[in-house]
């Protein structure tokens, strides 16, 4: 099990497994938060406390943030069919992101991987 939490400690979550690659997205809202994104069909995370929603773009996904500290914590699809969703990696101990694989994934333009 692996544990993550926002800055103040109000959002918790737990996946079952760290991630062994890790996209870090150049989107608008991605090279602006800074986030690190690992991926879990939703029925692998549990997420505590307390988030605030931003729909944006396309409106498939709700990005979700802590709403004492603003850390976004994960995002999760509109969609229940899509049996995926995203979990800020920043939010994890270092030692689990260094681990990762990080792959650029170019979502402002051609949404590709770039390497």
């Amino acid at each position: 099990m692996v544990d993550a939490s926002c800055h103040c400690g109000a959002v918790t979550i737990s996946v079952d497994a760290a991630p062994l690659e890790l996209t870090s997205c150049n989107c608008s809202i991605c090279r602006r938060t800074g986030a690190l994104w690992s991926y879990y069909s939703p029925t692998r995370v549990r997420v505590a406390g307390p988030t605030v929603t931003y729909r944006w773009g396309d409106k498939s996904l709700d990005l979700h943030h802590c709403a004492t500290c603003g850390c976004i914590t994960h995002w999760s699809p509109l969609d229940p069919a899509l049996d995926r969703m995203g979990v800020n990696a920043r939010l994890m101990e270092p030692a689990i992101v260094a681990a990762a694989r990080v792959r650029r994934f170019d979502g402002a333009d051609t949404w590709t991987f770039l390497e």
